[in-house]
């Protein structure tokens, strides 16, 4: 069993009273967790103060208190451990206590606004397929090879991700790729870990409720390679301007990918049909069924990373061009209704407007595209007017619905959408609260050869109202509608 003194190597500490060999079995900073023998950690977070819980852990068992503002009152027995910062203590602690896993695989991390989610299920299933045990921490899901954890957080807190490293670790794993979101940066979820590279996809407007600005949004991104070793490798998107950026004051070794500026993995687009797309990468004419421009980017980092992590590339493509694109990521619902009928994650302006253009660049003008929209609820506010406005810009007909409304009223949320609509769009527009409603209209409204898109959820299984989540699938109620529709007419 672990020591205080033992888990604490490489925190920088401030302060220290109490017994540093005192045994501990669990690392806790929820004071509801923490029992006989652990070590609580008080964290300031952002709906809550560790710190003012410090009294109901010790109570609960806890051995020790890690701070970064001393108790009022001390209690016999419990060692009291100040830091300066109490979130980065508990990455690098979480990561001593298992063991320092990520030191025993090579752990990749990708971040971005968008592309995150694409990227790291098709490195896992790439090095899945080339031989590899290997984990995947994603949005989607969680796994260990064929074992699937369900995904709470794009990126865990540290004792869980630790904890799944390690898990890793002991099935043999010898790669992770993973989704390193600007909140788990910023919060330190991921200090403590070794990373073999990390990756930059793109940046837009996004999140901006809790970074509130652009330039934090960036810094945040930054971080993951401001804190690469020597021996790490950076590789971004080239032709996002952001890209330059992540790579200043990095130790790692720099790459680029790209499909306009000068790259060390560049690509050009061949063809682009709902059936995939074809890519001169290097010489080489390549098929792959993902999608769109935004997939070639997505292509090209996961055969940049490949190529860093030591895989052939003649033979990376190879595997690459069987792949399928990740769960809800411009993913088609199979009818025989003759409506081509898609489903995408597509949260943010960006994203949104990537996938609608794609479908602008495949269609043949002869059908109508059917946008089914929303914006979550307790999110960055700005963005919604400028949704409406882009889908209304690039369809023919738009249903603006609900999406995950959380703890906002829906039609709140519609309204300030609306606003992004101009009036030449009005009769364009419908507005349907209920999202089964939504894309049941929609359905209606589709005759064969149309283009539904429904975005904004895309792999999800749930609708979040009120903090309650119930069952609500896009894929599978998009599938329902179309078939109950059709087939009666």
């Amino acid at each position: 069993m672990p020591q205080l003194k033992d888990i604490l190597y490489k925190v920088a500490l401030q302060t220290v009273s109490g017994d540093m060999e005192t045994e501990v079995t669990t690392l806790a900073f929820d004071s509801r967790k923490a029992d006989a023998g652990s070590v609580f950690v008080a964290v300031s977070g952002t709906q809550v103060d560790g710190h003012d819980y410090i009294e109901t852990a010790i109570q609960q068992g806890a051995v020790a208190i890690v701070c970064e503002r001393l108790p009022e009152t001390t209690v016999d027995d419990i060692a009291i451990v100040q830091v300066a910062d109490s979130a980065e203590a508990l990455g690098v602690m979480a990561s001593n206590l298992y063991g320092n896993p990520s030191n025993k695989l090579k752990l990749v991390g990708i971040t971005g606004t968008n592309g995150k989610t694409t990227c790291v299920s098709l490195l896992f299933e790439l090095f899945r397929a080339l031989g590899y045990n290997t984990g995947l921490l994603s949005t989607v899901e969680n796994k260990i090879n064929d074992e699937v954890i369900p995904s709470t957080h794009t990126t865990p807190d540290a004792i869980t991700l630790n904890k799944m490293l390690a898990k890793m670790v002991a099935k043999g794993c010898t790669h992770c790729f993973m989704e390193s979101s600007s909140h788990a940066i910023v919060q330190r979820r991921i200090a403590g870990l070794k990373y073999e590279g990390a990756v930059f996809t793109n940046l837009s407007h996004e999140h901006l409720d809790y970074h509130k600005t652009f330039d934090e949004y960036i810094k945040a991104k930054k971080l993951l390679f401001d804190g690469l070793s020597s021996s790490a490798f950076a590789l971004v998107n080239a032709d996002d301007k952001r890209g330059s950026v992540m790579l200043q004051n990095t130790k790692a070794s720099k790459h680029k990918y790209a499909l306009k500026s000068l790259a060390d993995y560049k690509a050009k687009i061949l063809s682009n049909t709902l059936e995939g797309l074809e890519l001169d990468i290097n010489g080489q004419n390549v098929w792959f069924k993902l999608i769109g421009d935004f997939n070639a980017y997505n292509l090209l980092a996961v055969l940049g990373t490949a190529a860093l992590l030591g895989e052939d590339e003649v033979r990376v493509l190879e595997e690459l061009s069987s792949l399928d694109p990740a769960p809800g990521r411009f993913e088609q619902v199979i009818t025989e209704t003759g409506i081509t009928a898609l489903v995408d994650y597509a949260h943010t302006p960006d994203a949104l407007e990537n996938v609608l253009l794609t479908i602008k660049a495949i269609r043949t003008g002869n059908e109508k595209v059917i946008t089914v929209v929303g914006c979550g609820g307790n999110r960055d506010k700005d963005k919604r007017p400028i949704m409406a406005k882009i889908a209304c810009e690039l369809s023919d007909k738009v249903v603006l619905t609900s999406d995950n409304p959380r703890h906002e009223d829906p039609m709140a949320i519609i309204k300030e959408m609306q606003e992004g609509v101009s009036p030449s769009n009005y009769k364009k527009t419908l507005i349907i609260e209920d999202r089964r409603e939504a894309i049941k209209t929609a359905s209606a409204l589709a005759e064969p050869k149309d283009i539904i898109l429904v975005v904004g959820k895309g792999h999800e299984t749930y609708q979040e109202i009120n903090g309650v989540r119930t069952d609500f699938d896009d894929r599978k109620i998009l599938s329902e509608m179309l078939n109950l529709i059709h087939k009666q007419n």
